[in-house]
């Protein structure tokens, strides 16, 4: 005798069996986020580190370029003097004429013989930035630039400046010497992570040793007291130009 069709036994999954694949597709759920999670995090150290070497590389420039282009005049040490502040925040001032791919070039027009100050200051939001403050020589600092610095590197945890003494023959970090120009400049820069972004690069530091392309002109050359008692034409400083 048959059964009628709606009285035949159906197969169909059970409870335990429903809930035994649920748990399967949760754990591939699981896995593939935290892959992705992992993907993610790596993506944003690479970012980072990637971000903190351009903000290094972009720091090194500006300073080696100005440094690159340095003047000094011994008869104007009040506009030309060379200036260096030692510690873990030093301050690095000097006068230069900058080239034409130096920052702000476009705000101070023709006025490419300015003073440069690297000095690390304390933001609103207490990390430690580089910035560049700039102005013409015989001009007074103008308030824009007194207020709105350039920042060439965030969250700097060191910022080293040392010159080479060659009557000690040793690094300093003071230079007091206002009327020469050391023969050798060491800068050394710390960087930590991008802490505006939640930033997770480890700290990253270089050192840069520069050589100084020229000296302080001696006042009498520059008066041309020297020059006409030995009868060779004043000497003139040399514009380097990038």
């Amino acid at each position: 005798m048959k059964f009628p069709a709606a009285h035949r036994k159906s197969r169909a999954f059970t409870l335990v069996e429903i809930m035994m694949a649920i748990m399967v597709f949760m754990m591939v759920i699981a896995a593939i986020y935290s892959t992705w999670v992992l993907v993610m995090r790596a993506t944003k150290v690479g970012q980072d580190a990637a971000a903190q070497a351009q903000r290094q590389r972009v720091a090194m420039r500006t300073i080696e370029d100005g440094l690159m282009s340095i003047q000094s005049f011994q008869a104007s040490l009040q506009y030309y003097n060379f200036l260096v502040v030692g510690g873990n925040d030093s301050l690095l001032s000097f006068a230069s004429r900058v080239p034409e791919i130096f920052p702000r070039n476009g705000k101070f027009g023709d006025f490419s013989l300015r003073r440069l100050t690297f000095s690390v200051e304390t933001s609103q939001t207490g990390e430690k930035n580089l910035v560049l403050r700039q102005n013409p020589i015989l001009m007074d600092r103008d308030e824009d630039e007194k207020k709105y610095p350039l920042v060439l590197a965030r969250n700097v945890k060191k910022f080293i400046v040392e010159c080479l003494d060659t009557n000690q023959l040793d690094w300093v970090t003071e230079w007091d010497s206002t009327n020469t120009i050391p023969a050798m400049i060491r800068v050394g820069l710390v960087l930590g992570g991008n802490t505006a972004d939640g930033g997770s690069a480890p700290e990253f530091s270089v050192v840069r040793s520069f050589s100084m392309p020229s000296g302080m002109m001696p006042a009498a050359v520059q008066r041309g007291g020297a020059a006409a008692s030995s009868g060779l034409p004043p000497l003139i400083p040399p514009v380097i130009k990038r």
